[in-house]
């Protein structure tokens, strides 16, 4: 303490551990004098700094407190961040909102007295602190102090920050006696503090499992990969409140892509955005290892266009049984707080725990490819098993046609019996051609709309046709159709698709589906030519609703 700087002199070892100055009495507040209003005042403050649970009010709840307590103008509550002994919080008492918007910025800690409080936490009592040599002075704006008390408030065994008074109302000093209180208040403080932390770290980690049980929940329902990557996205930025939350894949030439974005408007240019091979960050990345950037903006590993809108950010690994899935970057705006350490911890979790369930969704889909597989053949056999069974009932009918026609007399009867033998037949191929086109629909999650229902099959007949058939609709009819009249349509345009594929010269296809609240109506048209030579064919088909 140099001689700007006034320890209390009490007759006994003073909180900061230096014997007082000879000869020196305590500095005495006349507002005090012939009465004992201390005790008082600092059990009210000490219930009331104990009051809150969320932790934002807490502190705001200390400062006031001891700026009351203390009989200070001003006073003030600043965070510290271990990991770059800065402050990333200031809490203040007694300046109006116009003084606080004057401040072009507030102090990080870094130098002056506020620094030094921080560097060496042991309580600081001064007269002048514009005296002191390690005073770095006030920004433009800045409320002229002199007088400044200050104590560390340790949570358990860390320094969590200090309190900082100034300016003893009245015009006096702050004495060995505020000192002492303002000790004391800090000691509940932090007992006060570490209670309000736990909760918040509660509530944070509910709210990431919570989210995590969400995503686990949408992923495994069913979605396609492009919708999981989405919401993972989405459900990490709302959690983490970032500005964005994005997901990077591999690229085959050995970068990374952003594949998914989630931001609070449109995601502009982000989905696209590669780290070329060679950037600083992506041997990290690649090898699923977390990164956590302090600014995106100036750190020298951030190689792409768009870093430069944003500031603190993590990139987490989504990786599950050593299988790299691709990453989760969480940026925050510029100049928004840094990612504390909890917040860290817990989108790791949230990464891996949506990694696996991407995992999982993954293999879901691949047990619900093989059953639709699965079933396919099971058509196919059943198939095989009814054309078998009908041309050879053919054969038989065409053979005891061909053994009565050549021992009868007269054939009148011959013609009408291979007719049917043929009219057999044909229905035969219209049937197994309809199994075709079923059965080349590609293997995706159905359509849940009869308009999707329609499209699906007239882009499977496209397969074979080789062009796309044209599609009209009139009416409402995801609305007005039932399901069994919905069925029994789209097995008859099947039948017609696969008519009109049968015949020769077929260039185009026009399918309407037109329906009224009394009925609907399918008509299906081609220009084929068929065996009459001539030219074009109308199918049309009606059920009443």
């Amino acid at each position: 303490m140099t001689d700007a700087g006034r320890q209390p002199a009490t007759g006994r070892e003073p909180a900061t551990g230096r014997q007082p100055a000879p000869g020196r009495e305590p500095a005495r507040d006349p507002d005090r004098d012939g009465e004992q209003p201390s005790l008082p005042v600092l059990l009210e403050g000490v219930l009331s700094v104990g009051s809150e649970l969320e932790l934002h009010s807490t502190l705001q709840h200390i400062v006031d407190s001891a700026t009351g307590l203390c009989g200070a103008r001003y006073g003030a509550l600043g965070v510290i961040e271990p990991e770059r002994v800065r402050l990333t919080g200031l809490f203040t008492s007694g300046m109006t909102e116009a003084e606080r918007a004057a401040i072009p910025h507030l102090p990080d800690g870094r130098s002056g007295l506020l620094g030094t409080l921080i560097g060496d936490p042991r309580p600081l009592l001064l007269d002048d602190l514009t005296r002191d040599p390690r005073s770095a002075g006030f920004p433009p704006g800045h409320p002229p102090m002199r007088g400044l008390l200050g104590v560390p408030i340790r949570v358990h065994t860390e320094v969590f920050g200090n309190l900082y008074l100034t300016e003893k109302q009245g015009g006096g000093s702050f004495t060995d006696e505020d000192l002492a209180l303002l000790r004391v208040l800090a000691s509940q403080a932090g007992i006060a503090i570490g209670n309000a932390r736990l909760y918040e770290t509660v509530r944070r980690r509910e709210r990431w499992i919570e989210g995590a049980a969400a995503v686990t929940t949408t992923l495994l329902a069913g979605r396609p990969a492009a919708d999981a990557l989405m919401c993972v996205a989405e459900r990490a930025r709302l959690l983490a409140d970032a500005a964005a939350g994005v997901v990077l894949q591999p690229t085959p030439e050995g970068g990374m892509e952003i594949v998914a974005a989630s931001t609070q408007g449109e995601p502009g240019d982000l989905v696209g955005t590669a780290i070329a091979p060679g950037s600083p960050v992506l041997e990290q990345l690649l090898g699923g290892e977390a990164v956590f950037i302090e600014d995106s903006a100036t750190d020298p590993r951030m190689t792409t266009h768009v870093r430069e809108r944003f500031g603190p950010s993590m990139m987490l690994p989504l990786q599950s049984g050593g299988q790299l899935i691709g990453t989760l970057a969480l940026p925050r705006d510029r100049g928004g707080p840094a990612y504390d350490a909890v917040d860290r911890l817990l989108a790791s979790q949230f990464a891996s725990q949506a990694a696996l369930a991407l995992v999982l969704a993954d293999a879901q889909h691949d047990r619900e490819q093989l059953a639709v597989y699965e079933d396919r053949d099971r058509i196919a056999r059943d198939l095989h098993d009814l054309v078998v069974q009908r041309l050879f009932a053919t054969e038989m009918m065409l053979e005891s046609t061909r053994r009565r026609s050549s021992n009868a007399p007269s054939g009148d009867t011959v013609g009408d019996e291979l007719a049917r033998a043929v009219d057999e037949l044909d229905s035969t191929i219209q049937e197994v051609r309809t199994a075709i086109f079923a059965l080349q629909q590609p293997p995706t999650d159905a359509p849940t709309t009869f308009r999707g229902r329609v499209l699906r099959e007239t882009g499977g007949a496209a397969v074979l046709l080789g062009f796309q058939p044209s599609v009209h609709f009139a009416g409402p009819l995801d609305a007005l159709l039932p399901e069994p009249v919905a069925g029994d349509l789209l097995s008859v345009l099947r039948g017609a698709l696969a008519a009109a594929h049968r015949r020769s010269e077929v260039a185009s296809i026009e399918v309407e589906v037109d329906a009224t609240p009394s009925r609907v109506r399918l008509t299906v048209s081609d220009d084929g030519r068929t065996e009459s030579a001539t030219r074009g064919t109308t199918v049309t088909w009606e059920s009443p609703l």
